[in-house]
């Protein structure tokens, strides 16, 4: 019997000092896709992704760049979900931030080189600019229960620091129990300065990071419209769920209109990553939820979205861990035990 998944694709950040060798370990059978995207590279004067991966010192400051991260996350992701048994249906595919590409190839919006083409060119024109930064501060408690007062009260502070003279921020994702703010130095340092600090963590600044979903990347937004060509575009295979929550339906897409978000509202807007995963689980229902690697750090947010809806009764992290340790909701491909739940054996 067939197990119905929504995919979950990560964004940058996920490709970390213990995911180094990802596809070497997991992947040794992807010889062929992986070259094609090593020649892209070395075209564009670039390190391929083999050699990244395959590298035996890990840097933060040369891992987190967009140029570097970007593309490792891209083969990770798709390679793990070439990889899921035979017995998963996936029934959409969603993604957070940068995952977003990674979703178009894994529905079949875009085939595998042009989405890595897509994905490799934003990532770096994104490390070329480097317009802004980004920090993550948590609104909901440990329990994950949602605190929507505190949530308010923090929007209303960062839109009151973005009227600032001189200061920009502004909500780039909405990520479970997270916000993760963009802006200027000014508007970061503000807020910053105006929120407790939270178990000697947060608010957290994330390295090479620009100020992604916001109007800082309109630049960034028009020189992809240049360069990359939205005819590659194909209907895609199964629903894609966007960051506004809106479905793109096989046979029904208007492909113009879905370049046109990928490149323009996707870019400049704030992702809304908690709505997709929530609307992925009303609409389509599905058995599991599978994210895909590199990294586990996109799980808790998943979890916390699906919370905050009260899926399938789940009102609390307790009832939430409780359900999986009956039978797993949801799957993180980073992470080694729960793998073998979605990979052919």
């Amino acid at each position: 019997m067939n197990r119905t998944a929504v995919l979950i694709c990560p964004g940058r950040g996920t490709y970390n000092k213990p995911e180094l060798g990802y596809l070497h370990r997991h992947h040794a059978d992807k010889a062929s896709l992986f070259a094609s995207f090593d020649a892209a590279r070395v075209a564009a004067g670039q390190e391929e992704v083999t050699a990244l991966d395959g590298a035996t010192r890990f840097s933060v400051s040369k891992y987190s760049r967009g140029d570097i991260a970007s593309p490792l996350i891209y083969a990770s992701a798709l390679a793990d979900a070439q990889s899921l048994a035979g017995d998963i249906e996936v029934v959409a595919v969603t993604g957070n931030s940068m995952g977003w590409y990674i979703a178009l190839a894994a529905a079949g919006a875009l085939s595998s080189q042009r989405g890595f083409e897509l994905v490799n060119s934003m990532g770096s024109l994104m490390q070329q600019h480097l317009i802004g930064g980004q920090l993550v501060y948590p609104f909901a408690g440990q329990d994950w229960r949602p605190d929507t007062a505190r949530k308010a009260e923090l929007l209303a502070l960062v839109a009151q620091i973005n009227t600032r003279s001189g200061h920009v921020l502004a909500l780039s994702i909405d990520l479970g129990g997270m916000l993760v703010l963009a802006g200027d130095e000014a508007g970061l340092a503000a807020f910053e300065s105006a929120v407790p600090r939270i178990d000697d963590r947060f608010p957290m600044r994330l390295a090479n990071h620009a100020g992604f979903h916001t109007a800082l990347q309109a630049p960034v937004a028009a020189e992809g419209r240049q360069q990359l060509n939205g005819e590659v575009l194909k209907q895609p295979a199964v629903p894609l769920v966007d960051g506004r929550g809106a479905i793109w339906q096989p046979g029904s897409t208007d492909l113009a209109a879905l370049w046109d978000y990928t490149l323009g509202h996707q870019v400049v807007e704030s992702y809304d990553f908690t709505r997709a995963v929530q609307t992925a689980a009303l609409e389509f229902a599905p058995d599991l939820f599978i994210v895909t690697g590199p990294g586990t750090t996109l799980g808790g947010a998943v979890g916390q979205s699906l919370v905050q809806q009260e899926w399938r009764g789940m009102t609390d992290k307790a009832a939430f861990k409780a359900r999986q340790s009956e039978a797993p909701l949801l799957i993180s491909m980073g992470e080694e035990s729960q793998r073998l739940v979605a990979v052919n054996s």
